[in-house]
């Protein structure tokens, strides 16, 4: 049995801007490289320790409120790149488009 999930999030929009303007800005801004994959993005972040706690952090707050993405997180050897995969069902790539874009302020 097939279960589709909606492509939305479970936040409401104060703690969705909440979200926004400290661990997803965290993440954003500490973002190295974006690769685009078949079914969202992958993204470099840097290889410190720290980060391996952040994007944790990151993956447990969100698969609470958007339980469609699937997390990947690869850890390359000898300290090299650290890489958050975050893919879905159609819509996924246009979701977190719009979630990991700054969010305007005019």
């Amino acid at each position: 049995m097939t279960v589709t999930l909606p492509i939305a999030c479970a936040l409401s929009a104060p703690e969705l801007q909440q979200r926004r303007s400290g661990l997803l800005g965290r993440f954003r801004q500490a973002v190295i490289e974006v690769r685009e994959l078949k079914d969202g993005f992958a993204y470099q972040l840097p290889s410190e320790e720290s980060w391996i706690t952040e994007v944790a952090q990151l993956i447990t707050l969100e698969r609470q409120c958007c339980p469609f993405l699937t997390f990947n997180l690869r850890l390359e050897p000898a300290n090299g790149p650290l890489w958050l995969e975050l893919t879905g069902p159609e819509g996924t790539k246009s979701f977190l488009a719009d979630l990991l874009t700054e969010p305007s302020t005019a």
